[in-house]
């Protein structure tokens, strides 16, 4: 996998930055990494996103202790930020994920969230709306004591009542993709992180009611949140 990195500038709240030509994300690592199936279906990739892009990425993202997710619409972000936010929901990823699980997700609709923070009240476990066929998680952290520490790393959990009772633990760094599909039984969460912890959700999504629910939730609050500053 080869890239080249272009030096351009950027908008209004940005300095000039590298700009990486070519592919984000290293697919081969994705294709040669097998399927998990303890405790449900999953697929853990590190340096996905390999590290020089990860630091051009992280430099050009947000920082900030709001919590919640976001639209990239409604973030100030860099152009490396921006290209990579667009592969997210490009072809590639779309076709390598659903070959790895054996899915059909052609007509799938996707939605991308950013986090920027995490709060107290998050982590709780939980599974993912059956709206969301297929959830993909891009974790865009340095390496952390706190991290190290085990606060704010992804847990994939044998029930829904013990947090100690997990089978993977993720930690949210070095751009590692975590990708499952969806289930009445697809447990997760992460022992409490307040502070800045920087994740990309991207759904990929039923075509039934509640789907176009939540897709109608998400542009509006893409619109909202568009008529608030920029974070």
């Amino acid at each position: 996998m080869t890239s080249s990195v272009l030096e351009v500038s950027v908008s209004p709240g940005h300095t000039a930055a590298q700009v990486v030509a070519g592919p984000m994300f290293d697919y081969q690592a994705l294709a040669a990494t097998p399927v998990n199936n303890d405790p449900f279906p999953h697929v853990v990739v590190q340096d996905f996103l390999p590290p020089d892009r990860l630091a051009i990425v992280h430099a050009e993202l947000p920082v900030s202790d709001r919590g919640g997710s976001f639209p990239p619409e409604a973030l100030r972000l860099g152009p490396s930020a921006q290209a990579m936010m667009g592969e997210l929901e490009g072809p590639a990823l779309k076709q390598a994920i659903a070959e790895k699980f054996g899915l059909d997700l052609d007509d799938a609709p996707s939605m991308l969230t950013v986090r920027l923070a995490t709060r107290e009240k998050d982590g709780q476990i939980h599974t993912d709306s059956l709206a969301k066929r297929v959830t993909v998680l891009l974790y865009l952290n340095p390496p952390d004591a706190r991290f190290a520490g085990q606060e704010g790393c992804l847990r994939l959990l044998r029930s829904a009542t013990d947090l100690e009772d997990y089978a993977v633990e993720v930690p949210p760094t070095r751009g590692t993709l975590l990708v499952f599909p969806n289930g009445p039984t697809t447990y997760h969460g992460h022992r409490t992180h307040v502070g800045p912890r920087h994740s990309i959700q991207l759904n990929y999504m039923t075509n039934d009611g509640r789907a176009r629910s939540e897709l109608r939730r998400h542009r509006l609050s893409a619109i909202v949140k568009g008529l608030l500053p920029r974070v």
